[in-house]
């Protein structure tokens, strides 16, 4: 097996750079930007809305990049998560961030989707929305507040991202192979 693992850690770390910038950069531009041009309540989600959906599909790519990268990079490391002390709790923590992060992002799609839709000035999404009324003053304090959380949990990611690139130091893998074997061992308790 080759040591180099150039390809899905590419996918892995550039799918987590777009999903954790973009939604940093709607949080804040995006969001920002439609506050400022937007006047009324309901142009500014229309502003937001229309630049959240453009996003959409890139958000998507990005999520499913990083996701099979993580999931070609545990494939490969499996040794070092059942055998180096501290892999398996930085892993197991990385993956309670991610289902977190995907939750988050979901649930603000779903929110973003229902202002979008009572937001319109096209008839059928009013009729739409007419079937399942919403507060859009909560979704959209819910809202707000999921598209904060989307880029604190990615970059939650990017942290947990560079703690597994020093845990992959030649000295902290022969460490933690050393500690995981010694604590293994009745004789060395």
């Amino acid at each position: 097996m080759s040591g180099r693992n150039t390809v899905i850690r590419s996918l892995h770390d550039v799918g987590l750079a777009t999903w954790f910038g973009g939604s940093l950069m709607g949080a804040v531009g995006l969001n920002g930007a439609a506050k400022d041009q937007g006047g009324s309540e309901t142009a500014v989600a229309r502003i937001s809305s229309s630049g959240w959906a453009k996003w959409t599909p890139v958000n998507a790519a990005a999520i499913g990049a990083h996701l099979f990268g993580g999931g070609g990079l545990l494939a490969v490391n499996a040794h070092r998560i059942t055998g180096q002390k501290g892999v398996a709790a930085s892993t197991t923590a990385k993956t309670a961030v991610t289902a977190a992060a995907l939750a988050a992002t979901a649930y603000a799609r779903v929110l973003g989707k229902k202002i979008e839709l009572a937001s319109s000035s096209d008839p059928q999404d009013l009729e739409k929305a007419a079937q399942h009324p919403i507060d859009t003053a909560k979704a959209a304090r819910q809202l707000v507040c999921f598209q904060w959380a989307v880029p604190a949990l990615t970059g939650c990611l990017v942290v947990l991202n560079a703690l597994h690139g020093e845990q992959q130091r030649p000295f902290e893998q022969m460490h933690g192979f050393w500690e995981h074997a010694r604590s293994a061992t009745p004789l060395f308790r």
